[in-house]
């Protein structure tokens, strides 16, 4: 038997995940979250792309999660083979067409795997199982798309129509005849008592040359400015940034609509086992594995009287009750709570779109910012003051900055501190403090083994975040 050709799996890294505010925001969106029991939704999409057969995986992302993604793959102890940056998000088509340009100059053969970081696939060995059946048709050239076996008329998907008498149990790539925009309630049941169509996963399987020529052929329009950018990326501490002005030339459309919908070489490979994209509540709220009464409780929620309903807490310290409740999603964070019927739960991002209208930072920022030496949040916010709690990686370092509108005081509460203000170094220890003046040229490091936590007191006329200069950065921020 033949070897089968190495798959090279591209992840797909971006995205804002509104409708599953408050916990998934633009600024730390959901497929870097904890939604599931132990490791984020990148985490386990990494690493289900892993073993026999498998190359490292390449990660396009965007400029604001580059650090999160290198965290997140050195905590799942994964290396990749490359991290493409893109100047701004510009929908799945030139994501995919920039991965295959990137792939084709380091191996022109390349089988390249596309998937989403943030979607749930239960049995990874057996969806392994489904990627190698569909690697011979792949090799002979087709654009191969992943179809999932419905288990309901779902009108969040898109769907997939198989050619006629096809099989969708089967375990080999089909035909496909087309595909089928989100339907609405009376058409998906219809598909779904026909039998011959599947959900679309947004996966896809196909070799670089195949899919660069089917851009050639379909979306010609994109390859210039693609092209251009791919070759004139700029590398930047293991990060490959593709070049912003010809990047801002290129159409903002789908795979799908660029390419898939209009290829006559085209298959679908079936998938049977257990997949959701956890595209709101309601899915998260299925996955986790309603109790007896329908209930997903975390901890530090209480339901008394309650049936089919999601309580969440995130906050720290913080209690969730829920009484008499019934089909209701409640999720609690310190800086928002959102409170919506099971079957309404799609609508959360109605409420992004009003809290952006009115400015209310909660619709889009977090409230633990990350950072690349670590994260820190807001505690008390004043009119000319502001409280913070800042947390510093073992070995990792802030950049070496000062401030126009603002002084500072440190208090070191866990770990060793190493502060340099204007030519004095030092080492704080726990429950030791120092003052930063206005105008100070300062840095802040952490030099042991454990994180360093301390107590951040601003004051000052201005305390926004971008009241920094910065002179020396070990991660080469502006």
């Amino acid at each position: 038997m033949a070897e089968l050709p190495t798959i090279h799996p591209v992840i797909l890294c971006g995205g804002s995940g509104t409708r599953l505010w408050p916990l998934s925001r633009k600024s730390y969106p959901k497929q870097f979250t904890r939604l599931m029991v132990g490791e984020s939704l990148f985490q386990s999409s990494v690493k289900r792309l892993q073993g026999d057969g498998f190359e490292a995986p390449l990660i396009i992302t965007g400029e604001p999660f580059r650090f999160i993604v290198t965290e997140q793959l050195a905590a799942a102890e994964t290396d990749a083979q490359g991290i493409l940056i893109e100047p701004e998000g510009r929908n799945t088509a030139p994501a995919v067409l920039a991965a295959a340009l990137w792939l084709r100059a380091r191996d022109p053969d390349a089988l390249m795997l596309v998937a989403p970081s943030d979607h749930v696939i239960p049995d990874a060995e057996a969806f392994r199982g489904a990627v190698r059946a569909a690697i011979p048709r792949a090799s002979a050239g087709d654009l191969l798309t992943f179809g999932i076996r419905p288990d309901r008329p779902e009108t969040g998907y898109g769907w997939l129509e198989l050619d006629p008498g096809a099989d969708a149990g089967a375990r080999e790539p089909l035909g496909l005849a087309r595909f089928v925009e989100k339907p609405d309630a009376a058409r998906a049941a219809e598909m779904m008592a026909a039998g011959n169509f599947l959900w679309n996963a947004g996966i896809f399987l196909f070799p670089v040359s195949a899919v660069i020529n089917a851009f050639d052929a379909h979306a010609p329009e994109m390859v210039a400015p693609v092209t251009a950018s791919v070759e004139g990326a700029a590398q930047d501490l293991g990060f490959a940034r593709l070049d912003a002005q010809t990047w801002a030339e290129v159409p903002d459309i789908s795979i799908d609509y660029a390419i898939m919908e209009h290829a006559e070489n085209l298959a679908v490979m079936p998938y049977s086992g257990g997949w959701s994209d956890l595209g709101d509540w309601q899915a998260v709220w299925s996955e986790s594995g309603p109790d007896g009464d329908g209930n997903v409780i975390s901890d530090h929620a209480t339901a008394i009287d309650c049936s089919g309903t999601m309580l969440r807490t995130e906050g720290n310290g913080q209690e969730l009750v829920g009484i008499g409740l019934r089909d209701i999603i409640a999720v609690a964070m310190a800086d928002a709570v959102v409170l919506a019927p099971r079957d309404q739960s799609q609508r959360v991002k109605e409420a992004v779109a009003a809290l952006k209208e009115r400015g209310a930072a909660q619709a889009t920022e977090f409230p633990v910012d990350h950072r690349p030496w670590g994260w820190f949040e807001s505690l008390v916010i004043g009119k000319r003051f502001q409280v913070k709690r800042i947390v510093v990686k073992p070995g990792a370092s802030l950049s070496l900055q000062s401030h126009h509108h603002r002084s500072e005081h440190w208090i070191v509460v866990q770990g060793t501190a190493k502060v340099t203000i204007d030519e004095t170094v030092s080492l704080l220890s726990e429950n030791e403090s120092v003052y930063i003046p206005l105008g100070a040229v300062h840095r802040l490091e952490n030099p042991g083994k454990v994180e360093m936590v301390l107590i951040e007191v601003q004051t000052g006329s201005y305390l926004g975040e971008d009241d920094i200069v910065r002179y020396e950065d070990l991660y080469a921020r502006d």
